[in-house]
Order: C-alpha cells, then structure tokens, then sequence
C-alpha cells in the first residue's frame, strides 16, 4: 500500500511538472476594423460629427473620432464615408416569433416548432432592418427562448434578444388561448390564478430560461371576449408576481391599455407598462412617480387601419376601432407630461422588419426627431438593463453600428432604410460596398 501511495505521488509531482513547463494556449489574435464615418451622430449631444473614424477591436468600440488615418496592415476597412452612422437601434416590444398573418384562429394551426421556424426568418430580417437588440415579450412554448440561444451560439443570425417566454395570463385572460370552444379547451402555457400559483409560474418560466417576465395586467385587442379597460390579475397577484421576478434577477413588463390595470401594475413595481392606450392622468401621475416606463407600440394601429380586412379578426374590429384613436390622443398627453418613455413596437402585430416606422409616430405626436430615437437608443436600452453597453457609438460599448442616407436628426424616417448593419464587430449588411 505505502508503495502504491508513494508512486501515485510521484506520478502526480510529474505531471505538475510536465504542466507547468507547458506554455499556455496563445491568447486568439485581435480583430481590428476600422470604420470611417462620413457623418456619425454623438446621441448625448444630438450633434452630428463629420469625418470620424471608429476603432473596434473584435466585438467592442475601443476608440471613436478625430479626423480618419490610414490603416495598418491586417486591419479591416469599412469605407462609409457617404453614410450617416448610428448605433443599433433597440425594440422593447416584439414577438419575434410571431406572423403577422397568423393571428385569431389561424394562430392555433401554429405549433411552437412553427413559430420557431418564423422567428429564424423574422430575426434576420429584424436585424438587417437596423435592430440589433430587442426584447421578446410573449411566445408560445419558449421559442423565443430557444431562438435566442440559437442566434448567440451563431447557428442564426438575428438581434441579440432578451426573451420572457410565455406570458402570465389569468384563465381567460388576454394571453390565455380563448378561441376554442369547451371540448377542446388548452390553457396558454402562462396561466395561473391565485398568489402562489403566480409565484410558481414565475419560477418555472424563469427556470426554462426567460430574461425578463411578461403579465397581461389588463384585457387587450386581438384577444376575444376581453376589456382592454378591465383589470385582470388582483393588485395581490400583481404585487406577488413582481417581488418574486425581481427577487430572481427577471424585470417585469406589463400589458395594460387603461384603468386600474396601468395604475396597479405600476403601484405593484413593474418595470414597464406595455400599450398604455387608455392612460389618463391618473395613471399619467403614478407611471412619473414610479419611474415606470410606457411602451407605446403605435404604428400598428395605422398598419391594421391599412390592413383590417386582411389582418384583424372578425372579433377584435370594434375593439380596434375604439382603442386606436383613443391610444394616439392619449399617448401624446403622457409624452409632453414627461412619462418615460421606450421604443417598442410590437411587430408580429404587422411585419417584422418595419419597426422603425414607430420613431416617426411619435415626431407627429410632438416628440423632436433626436428625442424619439433616444427613447430606442438610451431608454430602451436601459430598460433593459444594457444602457452601459449598447445605445451609443462610445468606447467600451459593444460594437451595434447601422449606418443610413440622410439625415435622421431632421428626418426620421432616414432610419426606415438601413443600408449597412454591425452587431457586435461583425457586419450583416453593407450596401455601401465597393462593387
């Protein structure tokens, strides 16, 4: 036995030895791009700078300005002195794994492989639109879940995402499944009734990998048989829903249109409240002294004027046609009354890939240009959570850079057509390319 000891011991100082005589692996070698901007917009400032060039070394800015320089060998060069550059855009508000032709019962002909299978598609095309980080509120089956972890692993191209899964809906809620009749009744995947049923709800979707937590607080438009002005969960279940996400690390987002729901859902410390379309002063009044932010979601209405027979369900027309007008009058009096307020859009709702119509909805509603691209920019990435790394063309911050003609500070449907796209160092589009 001491024999066997004393020669394990000797094989094992051997081996120490051999490890530490071993050189470490050589650190992988830097990728530097060099990008000359022909104009770049400071979004701190709202000025924009002429001829400056922006260093990124594999997927961080670690330099940005001063006149452009020649570049060394083993750089890469991307010439877009003729464009206008601006950070990746950010959408608080999407379902990416949604069609926007697939509403209603043609919806329930969708399994989640299905809308897995979608999102591969609408996440390129969301991203080639100039969107590089967006936020997933709602997807049946977490295929949300699944396809973020596919666009990170690079078998996918997409925005970054930060997914909730499913979303917490009481039985018969908006974000129940409401379309079947009683012999074939299926509850969605986020209903729970009561305050330990919701606590256990947040657990488990956390557990299968949800960034962030989605509740339908009030009823909604496409969904049947439901308010959008009537409360669903209690201010109980609301506050039990928001102390255990927050306790988990998850924040919370909110679909409420109007009454107690808007009021309750930020009384009970949600993060922000999705639609809003019936808020009044009241709720105007506890959004400021909350902090909570408003995610207005308001070029689908002018989409699914454009396109009711086609895309809204025979059941949720009348809903559409009272909640719409109201929504724009609304939202432009909780804009000038200093509400917080963060890009979103709810595509899926309409197409994907048109999610920078939303900026110029809110220019018609009183906002300047600089002060609508600062609600995707920096509040949406702070709503979030990453306002320290995306939202700016700024050393230390991931390298998300779009590039457009024109100028979006005059106007803002320059952003409609992003003609050159990097998400963090590497570039997904570049219609400025030398041919």
């Amino acid at each position: 036995m001491k024999r066997l000891l004393k020669a394990l011991l000797v094989a094992i100082a051997l081996v120490v030895a051999v490890s530490a005589q071993t050189p470490a692996p050589a650190a992988p070698p830097v990728r530097t791009t060099i990008i000359r901007a022909g104009h770049l917009l400071d979004v701190k400032t709202g000025q924009m700078l002429a001829d400056q060039a922006i260093v990124i070394e594999n997927d961080k800015i670690v330099r940005v300005g001063g006149q452009f320089k020649a570049v060394a060998p083993g750089e890469t060069y991307i010439d877009l002195s003729n464009a206008t550059v601006v950070p990746g855009m950010v959408d608080a508000h999407t379902h990416i794994t949604g069609d926007p032709w697939h509403h209603g019962y043609a919806g329930l002909a969708s399994s989640a492989a299905r809308d897995a299978l979608y999102g591969a598609q609408y996440a390129k095309v969301t991203l080639e639109a100039g969107f590089t980080t967006i936020r997933n509120v709602g997807a049946q089956g977490y295929a949300d879940i699944d396809l973020r972890d596919a666009i990170n692993s690079g078998g996918i191209e997409g925005p970054r995402i930060y997914a909730s899964g499913p979303a917490l809906s009481i039985t018969g809620g908006h974000c129940d499944n409401n379309l079947l009749p009683y012999e074939w009744h299926k509850q969605a995947d986020g209903v729970a009734d009561g305050i330990a049923a919701v606590q256990h709800k947040v657990r488990e979707i956390i557990k299968y990998g949800a960034d962030v937590i989605k509740v339908c607080a009030t009823g909604g438009v496409l969904s049947r048989g439901d308010d959008p002005k009537a409360s669903q969960f209690t201010l109980e279940e609301m506050k039990a829903i928001v102390a255990e996400a927050h306790r988990l690390g998850r924040k919370v987002a909110a679909h409420a249109h109007g009454g107690p729901g808007i009021i309750w859902a930020s009384e009970a410390g949600v993060d922000s409240i999705e639609h809003g379309s019936y808020i009044d002063d009241e709720g105007i009044a506890t959004l400021k002294k909350n902090g909570t932010y408003i995610v207005p979601t308001l070029y689908l209405g002018y989409w699914l004027m454009e396109n009711e027979a086609t895309a809204l369900p025979e059941y949720a027309r009348a809903k559409a046609h009272a909640v719409l007008p109201e929504a724009r009058k609304n939202l432009a009096h909780a804009f000038s009354s200093g509400v917080k307020v963060a890009f979103g859009t709810d595509a899926a709702v309409y197409p994907h890939g048109l999610n920078a119509r939303e900026f110029n909805v809110y220019v018609t509603l009183g906002m300047s240009p600089m002060a609508a691209m600062r609600t995707s920019w920096v509040n949406a990435a702070e709503l979030i959570g990453l306002g320290d790394r995306v939202g700016s063309i700024e050393a230390g911050k991931w390298a998300d850079i779009i590039a457009v003609d024109g100028d979006p500070t005059k106007d803002v449907r320059a952003l409609e057509n992003v003609r050159f796209v990097m998400k963090g160092g590497v570039v997904y589009k570049n219609e400025y390319r030398a041919k």
